[in-house]
């Protein structure tokens, strides 16, 4: 009904602000030279025509408001305020069905005390993850011992933390390998979760996930490395394994992972088994809620937006994410999963996620894309 009603007098536009007087009669030249154009409506999109805001624009907006009630969105730089992270975690592991738990997992909340380094490295700090053994418990346990350490102990840390990580993760596989009082047959996954400041890396090398929470959407920043992947099946059969019924030479699972040294060939030579991690990364900001770092035990039975869903109505209610995380297993259990279950909940800030209000549309639509993720994670629960 507002949009249809016409203003008078009429408004016009001049670039550094807006005015609702008259516009006198004046030749094209100075017309031109001013930019004026006259309209019987005011503007549906104010922040578009310059993105920096004069102080005459200012006030001339302040009276536009007064005048007939529209709200201005100011531009971003406007205010720009710098996002931190206020990180705390909770985490749950259950033998589930199997027979033996063979999962592990770390959780670091205050990376720079737990490392008593003069390294300078952004604070907040923190480090996470996630192994899923096969084959016994030896390499998972070796991995989540060492893999931080060599890490940090990286050449490259902290200048290209990327690199440090990739190179960590292979010297781990090798320093396992050496490792002659342990069971070098054994294999694990390994999924990590590295934060300074606002940057988030998460490195996998394996099939657990981690999915971050953003307004109660499901951001996937990890791939699974199932060998049936086209990619993973291509580097394999490329390298000379072979795929049987979605198992690697016929034996395993995952198309990467550390250890399974007889899978492997001599050390640095390419095999079809990788080490290799898949690195995402990404700057958290306000909008980022927490993240759920999980082995496969978990997402067999259950959907990333499942999961993010489940999560943020948890964390809503008590803002716990240890009862969160537990919350997660039992729902897995509950499912019938066939697996070990690990599961690590990790919040971006100190309060509780926010109710998600949709805002009010002059277009009519039946559903909001927020509402329409939150509805699909519902259905699938």
């Amino acid at each position: 009904m507002a949009a249809r009603m016409d203003f008078s007098p009429p408004f016009a536009i001049i670039e550094g602000g807006y005015t609702n007087a008259k516009v006198p009669d004046m030749d094209n030249e100075k017309l031109d030279n001013e930019r004026q154009v006259t309209l019987g409506k005011p503007p549906r999109h104010l922040s578009i025509m310059q993105h920096c805001v004069s102080p005459g624009r200012l006030i001339a907006e302040a009276n536009l408001e007064l005048d007939v009630g529209i709200v201005v969105h100011k531009s971003s730089c406007d205010e720009k305020t710098e996002f931190l992270p206020v990180l705390r975690s909770g985490s749950c592991a259950e033998i589930g069905p199997k027979q033996y738990m063979e999962d592990e997992h770390i959780c670091i909340d205050d990376l720079i005390g737990h490392l008593e380094t003069t390294t300078k490295v952004p604070s907040p700090g923190a480090f996470y993850g996630v192994f899923d053994g096969h084959g016994g418990t030896d390499a998972a346990i070796f991995i989540r011992e060492n893999i931080l350490k060599f890490i940090v102990e990286d050449s490259h840390f902290p200048i290209c933390v990327e690199k440090a990580i990739k190179s960590a993760f292979l010297k781990a596989d090798y320093a396992f390998a050496d490792a002659s009082s342990l069971d070098i047959s054994s294999g694990t996954t390994a999924l990590t979760a590295l934060i300074f400041g606002r940057t988030l890396i998460i490195a996998n090398a394996g099939d657990c996930r981690a999915v971050l929470g953003r307004r109660g959407r499901a951001i996937e920043m990890s791939k699974d490395h199932k060998p049936n992947c086209t990619s993973e099946r291509l580097r394999i059969e490329k390298l000379g394994g072979v795929i049987y019924d979605g198992y690697l030479n016929g034996q395993l699972s995952v198309a990467r992972a550390l250890g399974d040294w007889h899978m492997k060939g001599p050390k640095g030579s390419a095999c079809p088994l990788s080490a290799e991690p898949e690195l995402q990364e990404t700057d958290l900001s306000d909008e980022d809620e927490f993240l759920i770092m999980g082995c496969d035990g978990l997402w067999d039975v259950m959907s990333s937006q499942c999961a993010v869903t489940m999560a943020r109505k948890e964390l809503m209610l008590h803002n716990d994410p240890e009862r969160c995380s537990r919350e997660l297993v039992r729902e897995a259990l509950k499912r019938n999963t066939c697996d070990n279950l690990t599961v690590i909940v990790i919040c971006f800030s100190a309060e509780p996620p926010p109710r998600i209000e949709i805002p009010q549309s002059r277009v009519r639509r039946s559903i909001s894309s927020e509402g329409l993720n939150l509805l699909k994670g519902v259905l699938d629960c």
